[in-house]
């Protein structure tokens, strides 16, 4: 994408939307240095394919039926991009799905703040799945033994993993942790590619437990990953120059105010562990609604990210924010384990279509999208909380949900909209009293 800054986009109509961000992404093709989709792991479709995709939420009945059980239809939800963003220097549209109003209003406009300081800086630290087995009553010296055999169980490992191997990944380490009373736990590292990598740690795992609980000398327990993906972690950066955070009319020192009132706030989630989780739960807002977009696992992601921020024996905030300088400062470092391949992915034709609509060429390049949404929605609700109060523009938007709840159709929905939240009255019995007046 050459340039995700598609100025009005929010006020074109649903059709026009669609036109706009296929000529946005379709036009950087010929772009060898910035190609996207051409150069992501899904091409984007022709108009009519697209624009299909998008109308029918890309997934029929049938197919439905093929990935869960009991299937008695499909449940739809909304399928947005943030715009305006910059990672690593390239332009991206972050697909998001989500059912929540203002969440991806407000990461389009952090992402607009961010860019003003470069965009994101996003990268892995680390890339590997741990799979555990646990052992039972093992033996006083199971841990030497355990390690001194540590080429044989990657390779046995590896041989249970042929088609990861292949493709460049596999086993990479062992590591022992004993948790007491002759309890231990092998962990069982492994890359896994572009998949996120359940199935393959899994499989690992059941092939070789047996054989390790019996080199042990112990009882075979548990054998399965963790979703405390610590060895796959993202690191987002960002750096907003203090005018960038609020309108042209303010003055430098009201700006200056602006990052500090930030800066706060996020000292507040640091000290508070209640505040802690309402600040995380912002992050999980960006990141969520990407992950769903592209087909995969959220609940794997949230359990990750909330064990991660409680690993010190306090719950702690994912990202925080300094004022330096002229700059607002942020860093986002949390375990992220995205999928590009498998899974969903494969029946999804929508999941492919984030993928494409993103640019995605691979694992890595997913999971920093994803945190950088994340940092996107966390910079916007903490400068709603900081200046106006986080209200004000997220009930503007509800009140389209509860124009539709009262009856509204077309056009009357944004008319509606506007009137309640006007009156500061979002509420279903205000919107029905003034929908009756506008038909009369």
């Amino acid at each position: 994408m050459k340039n995700s800054r598609i100025p009005g986009f929010y006020q074109l109509d649903l059709a026009a939307r669609r036109e706009a961000l296929h000529e946005a992404m379709s036009s950087s093709a010929g772009n060898t240095e910035h190609s996207t989709p051409s150069g992501s792991l899904a091409e984007l479709p022709e108009l009519d394919e697209y624009a299909s995709i998008l109308e029918d939420g890309g997934l029929s009945a049938a197919a439905a039926d093929k990935i869960v059980e009991n299937v008695i239809g499909r449940y739809s939800l909304p399928f947005g991009v943030a715009l305006n963003a910059k990672i690593n220097g390239r332009d991206r549209a972050m697909p998001m799905v989500v059912e929540e109003p203002s969440v991806i209003a407000a990461a389009s406009n952090a992402n607009k703040m961010i860019r003003a300081g470069g965009g994101y800086d996003a990268e892995m630290l680390s890339s590997e799945m741990i799979a555990q087995i646990e052992l039972r009553e093992a033996a006083s010296e199971a841990a030497e033994i355990l390690l001194s055999h540590r080429d044989e169980i990657l390779a046995r490992a590896a041989a249970a993993l042929p088609g990861l191997i292949r493709r460049g990944g596999g086993p990479r380490d062992i590591e022992i942790r004993n948790i007491g009373e002759r309890h231990l736990v092998l962990h069982l590292i492994c890359d896994t590619g572009d998949a996120m990598g359940a199935n393959l740690v899994n499989s690992a795992a059941e092939a070789i437990g047996d054989w390790v609980a019996e080199l042990a000398g112990a009882q075979l327990g548990l054998r399965i990953l963790t979703n405390l993906t610590d060895r796959r972690m993202v690191q987002v950066k960002v750096q907003v120059p203090h005018n960038a955070l609020v309108s042209s009319s303010k003055s430098v020192e009201e700006a200056a105010a602006t990052a500090l009132a930030i800066e706060k706030a996020s000292i507040f989630a640091e000290r508070d562990p209640y505040r802690a989780a309402t600040h995380n739960k912002g992050i999980m807002n960006g990141i969520d609604s990407v992950v769903i977009a592209t087909g995969n696992d959220y609940r794997a992601v949230e359990a990750g990210a909330h064990a991660f921020a409680a690993r010190n024996g306090t719950y702690q905030p994912l990202a925080t924010w300094r004022s330096e300088g002229a700059f607002l400062k942020g860093e986002l470092c949390l375990p992220l384990s995205l999928g590009t391949v498998g899974g969903t992915l494969r029946v999804h034709p929508s999941a492919r279509l984030a993928l494409a609509l993103g640019g995605i060429k691979n694992s890595q390049e997913l999971c920093c999208l994803a945190a950088s949404a994340g940092v996107a929605s966390n910079l916007a609700a903490l400068r709603a909380l900081a200046t106006e109060g986080i209200q004000r523009g997220h009930m503007s938007l509800h009140a389209r949900s509860v124009a539709i709840a009262a009856g509204a159709e077309g056009d009357e929905v944004d008319l509606i909209a506007k009137r309640i939240a006007k009156k500061k009255e979002v509420n279903l019995a205000t919107a029905k009293a003034e929908l009756n007046a506008l038909r009369r």
